[in-house]
């Protein structure tokens, strides 16, 4: 074999001892990092994105980046001819034809090696879509966040620094104004989107030194360059893997979801507990075993899959799913009054109190219709939305009760004036404490009436 080195010390070391060299294991595969950075002008993006192209060797890439390099590497092709046509009209590019600018510059050899980092874009909703079609999803987004008057405030830092550039720019506030003001009528939507479909989002506090965001954002980039390599190694040994920052789509998740849905088939095999993890679109605790996404409950259940996954699905999985007619499903207050006239199950009382409180008459307490859900046909409704998540994980344990002969009397409202006097004074007792002590008080004393008369017409007045 024939062996490169960096230096000539280097090359002296290893012919002392080549065997220490050989022997030692292989790198990790490399893999090419894409990222983007996106924010209000005079946030720092081109800072950052200059400091990566330097440090890493990662290829910096902006829109105008972009287009230039088509037209000075493939000058005759036919991208590069409808590019110079809009440009020697005076107009600017299309946001479609800039896409496949960008997507050819891609090709470059530097981003399929190490990487590329897209300064400033995209800046639109209908950039995202261009985007998303051509298939170009940055592993992590990070938008550097500034209010109006810091951006203006660093503008006119700038325009009394002495490294001006010869030339004028075009950095007047009226246009920055209009810059600013266009970021932020689209970054909502971009922000929604990609942290809705690709979780790869990430907000950076622009405010702070410039040492501080690029030691913020190299951190971010190495936890997802470390899950990659994880995950690549693992899926390659057929291992299970986890999925946490590949940015897979909902859609893709649904396509591809195991034997047991969005449930947790750890906590299903040791407690026969039915976890359902569809709450959350996080696929922090998400894994992928056999070409199959699993979603678990927590990290401790994720670790567990992950050192071994073949005993959690079939055919080793001791408890299969299910079908999905026997998985019980929330309703809404909407829905319980849709399924009128079906009565609850167990007149309404919560069959988790009842069961947990060793079936005492004290244990029926009645449920309230914002927690209830639908098991095998019939409607249960619920104390708390504690108890309905206990019926959800077990609703074998919790459906089939059957209530005591004596239930509580029913609770009806009754005007505390038409209860009879010692119910009246039993609750108003507040009212009436307050009345004796302003009368203890005051000390009030009407003319030609006794101090008792006195403080009962007194009392009598402040209890109307």
């Amino acid at each position: 074999y024939i062996y490169f080195f960096s230096s000539k010390e280097n090359r002296e070391t290893f012919m002392k001892n080549p065997i220490k060299y050989i022997r030692q294991p292989k790198p990790k595969p490399a893999v090419p990092v894409k990222i983007a950075i996106v924010g209000p002008p005079k946030s720092g993006k081109t800072t950052v994105a200059k400091r990566f192209a330097s440090d890493y060797g990662l290829l910096r890439l902006s829109m105008g980046d972009a287009i230039r390099l088509v037209l000075d590497s493939q000058p005759e092709s036919e991208l590069a001819l409808t590019l110079k046509g809009h440009l020697h009209r005076g107009q600017t590019v299309p946001d479609k034809l800039a896409i496949q600018a960008l997507d050819v510059a891609l090709m470059n050899h530097v981003c399929n090696t190490t990487g590329v980092v897209i300064d400033g874009y995209p800046v639109t909703r209908n950039q995202v879509n261009l985007l998303e079609s051509a298939r170009i999803i940055p592993v992590k987004i990070f938008e550097l966040e500034m209010d109006a008057k810091e951006v203006f405030r660093r503008a006119l830092l700038d325009k009394e620094s002495m490294n001006r550039p010869p030339y004028p720019e075009h950095d007047s506030l009226q246009i920055l104004n209009i810059k600013n003001s266009c970021y932020k009528q689209h970054i909502d939507a971009i922000r929604t989107y990609y942290k809705k479909e690709h979780q790869n989002w990430c907000v950076i506090d622009a405010f702070q030194s410039k040492w501080w965001i690029w030691n913020k954002v190299l951190q971010e980039v190495q936890v997802v360059i470390k899950e990659i390599q994880i995950y690549l190694e693992r899926i390659r040994e057929g291992k299970a893997a986890g999925i946490a920052d590949l940015c897979i789509t909902p859609k893709e998740l649904q396509d591809r979801l195991g034997e047991f849905g969005q449930y947790c088939p750890v906590s299903l095999a040791e407690k026969g507990e039915l976890v359902d993890c569809s709450v959350t679109s996080s696929l922090h605790f998400a894994a992928e075993f056999r070409g199959h996404y699993y979603k678990m409950a927590s990290q401790e259940e994720l670790d567990k899959f992950l050192s071994r996954p073949e005993v959690y699905v079939p055919p080793l999985a001791p408890h299969p799913l299910p079908p999905p007619d026997m998985l019980p499903k929330k309703l809404t207050v909407a829905d319980v009054k849709a399924l009128f006239p079906a009565s609850a199950e167990m007149q309404g009382y919560c069959p988790v109190t009842y069961l947990d409180g060793k079936q005492r008459y004290e244990a029926l307490v009645p449920g309230n219709t914002e927690y209830a859900a639908k098991y095998q046909d019939k409607v249960y409704i619920f104390e708390s939305e504690e108890k309905l998540l206990k019926f959800m994980r077990l609703p074998e344990k919790y459906w089939n009760l059957r209530l005591p002969r004596k239930l509580p009397p029913k609770k009806e409202p009754m005007l505390v004036t038409a209860l009879p006097s010692a119910g009246y004074l039993e609750q108003a007792t507040t009212s009436l404490i307050k009345a004796l002590n302003n009368v203890g008080c005051l000390k009030p004393k009407f003319p030609f009436l006794s101090v008792k008369k006195t403080a009962l017409l007194f009392v009598a007045c402040h209890l109307k």
